[in-house]
C-alpha cells in the first residue's frame, strides 16, 4: 500500500499496543514501524532492475524480519526514550506489530508480499489497489480524532478502535465480497460469449473497488476485460497476443526466466523499432478504457549485454494525469 496508508495503520496499531502508557509517542513510533519494510524500494539504486523487483516485498515484508528486528528497534527506542515508563519489551512489542501489519496489508494488493520468506510463496489476494481512499481516509479521520484526546481518555481508545474495525471490515469482508461478485460476472460473460479459457484472475482498478479488471488466458493470447458495479452493458474483452515466440532463444536465458517467474506467467512480448519489450500483465494498462495499443503499467525493454539479457523499465508516458483521472471516474460510473 502507499506510504500514507502504512503510516496510518502503523500509528493506529502503535496506539492500540502502547497508547495508554506513552500517548502520542506510540502513534509516532508505530508510524515509523509502518514505513520501515518499504525501505527495500531503495534496492533499485544499488542493483539491476530484475533483482530490485525480486527484492521488493521480500525479506523486509516477512515474519522473519518482524521477529528479528522488532527487538533491535525496540532497544533503540528504549535508549532514546530513557525517561519513558515503557520498557524495552513494550517498545519491541509495538515495533513487532507495526512491522508485521505492514506486509499483512500488502498481501491484499496485486503485487502481494513474500510473508513466509525464505519460502518463495508470494501471498497476493488482489482485493484492494495500492491506493484506496475508501480504506485510508476514514481510518485517518478516526486516528486524528483519537490523537486529539487525552492519553487515558475512553474516547481516544474508542476512536482508534473504530478506525481499526471499520478499515478491517472493508479490507477483510467488503472487498473480498465484491471481488467474488465481480469474478462471477466475468466468468458468466466468458461463458455467454463461448470463450474457453485456461485461467483467470481479477483485481480492482486504481483508487477504488467499484471498477474491476480481469486477465484471462486463452490459447495464443490474453484477454483483458473490465466491469463496474454500475455497468448495464455486457462485458467486453480486448485481446493481446502472447507473442512469446518473439523471444526465440532468449526465452531460456536466466534473466528472462526470472521475469517470467516474477510475472507469474502473465506476460506478452511486443516489438518496437527492432527492440523487444516484456509486458507484465498483472497490473493492467494505463488506459482506463483498454485498447489493443494501450500501454501496460509495467513493461521492460530487453537488452543483450555481453551475452546476458538485461531489463530496463520503460518510462511511463501517462500524458495528462487530470484527463486520465476523469476517464477513470467516467468508467467507474458505468458503461
Amino acid at each position: 500500500m502507499d506510504s500514507l496508508t502504512q503510516i496510518v495503520l502503523g500509528a493506529a496499531v502503535g496506539e492500540a499496543v502502547l497508547g495508554r502508557k506513552v500517548g502520542n509517542k506510540a502513534m509516532l513510533y508505530g508510524a515509523i514501524a509502518g514505513t520501515i519494510p518499504d525501505l527495500d524500494t531503495f534496492a533499485s539504486a544499488f542493483t539491476d532492475t530484475i533483482t530490485a523487483i525480486e527484492v521488493h516485498r521480500g525479506f523486509t515484508h516477512s515474519i522473519v524480519f518482524s521477529v528479528l528486528f522488532a527487538p533491535v528497534f525496540g532497544w533503540l527506542i528504549s535508549r532514546i526514550e530513557r525517561k519513558s515508563v515503557a520498557t524495552w519489551k513494550n517498545w519491541s512489542w509495538l515495533m513487532f506489530w507495526g512491522l508485521f501489519t505492514h506486509p499483512l496489508l500488502d498481501a491484499h494488493t496485486t503485487w502481494g508480499t513474500q510473508l513466509l520468506w525464505p519460502l518463495e510463496v508470494r501471498l497476493a489476494y488482489k482485493n484492494i489497489f495500492v491506493i484506496d481512499p475508501l480504506y485510508t481516509l476514514p481510518f485517518l479521520v478516526f486516528l486524528i480524532l483519537a490523537m486529539r484526546q487525552k492519553r487515558d481518555s475512553r474516547k481516544r481508545r474508542k476512536y482508534n478502535n473504530l478506525g481499526l474495525i471499520i478499515s478491517s471490515i472493508y479490507l477483510l469482508i467488503i472487498t473480498p465480497g465484491i471481488k467474488l461478485y465481480t469474478y462471477n460476472k466475468f466468468t458468466e460473460a466468458l461463458a455467454e460469449q463461448g470463450i474457453a479459457y485456461k485461467k483467470i484472475e481479477t483485481k480492482p482498478a486504481p483508487l477504488n473497488t467499484i471498477l474491476w479488471t480481469a486477465n484471462v488466458e486463452v490459447e495464443d493470447s490474453y484477454l483483458i476485460g473490465d466491469y463496474s458495479l454500475f455497468d448495464s452493458k455486457p462485458i467486453q474483452f480486448v485481446e493481446y497476443p502472447k507473442n512469446h515466440h518473439l523471444l526465440g532463444d532468449w526465452k531460456e536465458k536466466k534473466n528472462v526466466q526470472r521475469l517470467i517467474k516474477i510475472s507469474e506467467g502473465w506476460y506478452t512480448i511486443s516489438k518496437k523499432d527492432g527492440d523487444l519489450y516484456f509486458n507484465d500483465l498483472r497490473f493492467g494498462t494505463l488506459d482506463p478504457f483498454p485498447r489493443v495499443d494501450s500501454e501496460f503499467a509495467f513493461n521492460y525493454k530487453l537488452v543483450e549485454e555481453n551475452g546476458r539479457i538485461m531489463a530496463e523499465e520503460t518510462p511511463k508516458t501517462r500524458g495528462d494525469a487530470k484527463e486520465l483521472m476523469a476517464q477513470l471516474g467516467e468508467r467507474i460510473m458505468g458503461n
